[in-house]
């Protein structure tokens, strides 16, 4: 037994692109909240030689020169919520069980997160900011009510903005979300509230989680130098109040100087002084803008200062050079507390902002560094999105990323070495329930169309160098506007009617039904919601183009499959659906330790046997989600809407030979076993 689980191990090793597992990078995760593509300093620095209003950021201009800058880097939603959940669950929105939507301060699943993925690979965890997908009360969580607390979803400490209320506000002083009849919510540090009455804190928010992480990288680093860390830094900046600091940035940078964590009561950093919501950085002071655009520059500014900050601090502790920073953003520019996107084109040459399906809405600034690996000042365009950071940290881990991850490692192109594959770009987003947002707004750089437009259901799927997207979804046949955002990224020649586009019109339509599970959620105070125009619609079969060149039947040895470089097996089979129906189906790993498996069906989840399972034991395409390791179902999954035909059917194992066990149950059926003669292999 020890034998044959060696080889999985040795493959682990071998697949970590560092010389020796001691010399695994540390990581660092920096989310802002609703900040622009167009607030690259790229972009900004173009409007200020051409006279235009713009905003100067040496910090994030540094970023930009020592990393790489991911062009194409997208969010998983156009809103925070469904957004950061995807990220930290490592799933496109088709897939999210709770967190879609608006759904604000709901749990995320008891899934493999970010943070259990590093655990695994042995790294010190942390998240210090905003989480909001924790559970507890509609806008009142508080950790012991929450389901889906930091701590229990893969992260060793926890510091931050717990429900979505309070990441509106950038002073606890200035937050009115109750979270108690006796206290008000604000910064929970571990399981308390860190001081005995949060509204006295005057800790701008930048500050206040900028020093927090500082300290505790210097405090996890000088406990145990050895082992690796990994820091999930959420800012609450630059969203909604556009509230500013109370002064300058502190003189210097790193470990002793710069915002510096101080811990007492009521002054937990060093910028604890002075008058709240009052400092304007001087570049912008004199300006004859509007204050609020004043207020969004300066807030940005302050951002800027944080990174050279905390670069400073990692070089101070000499583990610059061996730590990856990841620098983005949750979605696109908003337009709440007086903001203005306009004014310096937050979203860059695209229409679109907050809550849109255009590129501006959820196409997030990106920026990679890590000194001597990642090519200093190289810009990369390669298509890529938030679940995607899922896998990336995994290699860097040396671990297999889960089964359930919808994204690929995008090491082949930070380190610019080896093939890129692509990966799985898709993203939907329902407005219906926003009282606010049901409309775009109605800039005049925007296409006519797009200015003042029901939002809706909206949709967006790539397949290669093609975009279709659609909007106020009324039912499956609506068609998809389609664009080559590589020719052209501001979307303006839609293409449906051409040749071309008349082509992807139907493969689009079905790649969107085959890549999304249907849930049946119902909260206890929202009932049923996040359900789509077109759920009941059949996935469909593979057409006759689509068909490998020739299937021939199942056996013995061609169920072997192909073993990768991590250890698992993956297998490509074909299953014949004798007729169009609903199916749910069944499977079982043998009961050996460490046996995982995982289905797909096309690109949708079917089977999950991986996360807390017990080998030996039967799983089903209609289990719901859970809340913790042990609590019964509560989201359901519906049965698969099939269309008669073949289907291909993506089998992942680890810790086993042979095949699972697989049933199957039309509805309104007996459960029978799948026969072995319904599967095919392409021959």
């Amino acid at each position: 037994m020890r034998g044959k689980h060696l080889f999985p191990l040795l493959a682990l090793l071998l697949a970590v692109p560092f010389s020796a597992a001691a010399q695994r990078p540390n990581v660092i995760l920096i989310l802002m909240d609703d900040m622009g593509w167009g607030d690259l300093p790229a972009y900004q620095d173009q409007r200020m030689k051409e006279g235009l209003p713009a905003m100067d950021n040496p910090g994030l201009r540094t970023l930009a020169r020592e990393g790489m800058t991911l062009t194409r880097h997208y969010s998983s939603a156009p809103l925070c919520a469904p957004a950061r959940g995807s990220l930290f669950t490592g799933v496109h929105q088709g897939h999210a069980k709770v967190i879609r939507d608006r759904s604000f301060d709901l749990p995320i699943e008891d899934a493999p997160t970010l943070g259990t993925v590093m655990q695994s690979a042995g790294y010190k965890t942390a998240l210090i900011g905003k989480w909001g997908i924790g559970g507890g009360r509609e806008h009142a969580g508080t950790p012991q009510e929450s389901t889906a607390y930091p701590t229990r979803r893969g992260f060793d400490y926890y510091f931050g903005y717990l429900d979505h209320v309070s990441g509106h506000h950038h002073y606890p002083k200035e937050d009115p979300n109750p979270i108690s009849p006796t206290k008000k919510s604000g910064i929970w540090d571990g399981d308390k509230c860190v001081t005995a009455d949060c509204l006295s804190l005057i800790d701008s928010s930048v500050d206040l989680l900028t020093a927090r992480a500082k300290k505790w990288i210097v405090d996890t680093h000088r406990q145990n130098p050895r082992q690796p860390f990994f820091l999930a830094l959420t800012h609450i900046a630059p969203h909604s109040q556009l509230q500013i600091p109370t002064g300058p940035y502190p003189e210097g940078r790193g470990v002793k100087g710069g915002v510096q964590w101080l811990g007492k009561p009521h002054k937990l950093v060093n910028t604890a002084e002075g008058k709240i919501n009052s400092y304007i950085y001087p570049r912008y002071a004199d300006k004859k803008w509007p204050m609020a655009q004043k207020r969004y520059a300066t807030m940005i500014a302050r951002l800027s200062d944080s990174f050279e900050d905390l670069i400073q601090t990692l070089k101070d502790l000499n583990i610059d050079k061996n730590t990856v920073i990841i620098m983005t953003s949750d979605n696109g520019p908003h337009d709440e507390g007086g903001q203005n996107p306009q004014f310096f084109r937050n979203y860059g040459p695209f229409d679109g902002i907050k809550q849109d399906a255009w590129e501006g809405g959820f196409r997030v600034p990106t920026i990679v560094r890590w000194p001597g690996h990642v090519p200093a000042g190289s810009v990369n365009d390669h298509p890529s999105q938030f679940h995607d950071w899922m896998a990336t940290l995994a290699a860097i881990g040396g671990v297999r990323a889960p089964f359930r991850s919808d994204g690929v490692s995008l090491l082949p192109t930070l380190l610019n070495k080896g093939t890129q594959p692509d990966g799985r770009l898709y993203m939907e987003y329902s407005a219906k329930m926003s009282q606010s947002k049901k409309t775009t707004p109605g800039y005049k750089d925007f296409l006519p169309s797009r200015r003042n437009a029901v939002r809706g259901d909206e949709q967006m799927v790539y397949i290669g160098k093609y975009k279709g997207v659609r909007t106020n979804i009324q039912s499956h046949a609506d068609l998809f506007e389609i664009y080559d955002t590589v020719k052209d990224p501001a979307e303006r020649h839609d293409l449906k009617d051409t040749p071309e586009g008349k082509k992807m019109q139907p493969i689009m339509h079905g790649k969107t039904l085959r890549m999304r599970r249907i849930y049946d959620y119902t909260h206890p105070e929202r009932g049923t919601f996040a359900q789509r125009p077109y759920d009941e619609e059949p996935v469909p079969a593979l057409r006759k183009e689509e068909m490998p060149g020739k299937l021939v039947p199942l056996t013995a040895q061609s169920a072997q499959g192909i073993r990768r470089k991590d250890g698992s097996m993956k297998r490509v089979l074909y299953l014949n659906v004798p007729e169009t129906g609903k199916y749910t189906f069944f499977m079982k790993t043998p009961a050996e330790k460490n046996a995982r498996a995982f289905v797909r069906l096309h690109d949708m989840h079917l089977l999950d046997a991986d996360y807390h399972y017990k080998p030996g034991t039967e799983v089903s395409s209609s289990m719901g989600e859970r809340t913790t390791e042990n609590d019964p179902a509560r989201t359901g999954l519906k049965p698969v809407p099939l269309e008669k035909g073949w289907h291909p059917f993506i089998i992942e194992t680890e810790g086993f030979s042979g095949l699972p066990l697989f049933f199957w149950q039309k509805e309104g059926g007996e459960k029978r076993e799948i026969p072995s003669q319904s599967f095919c292999v392409a021959g």
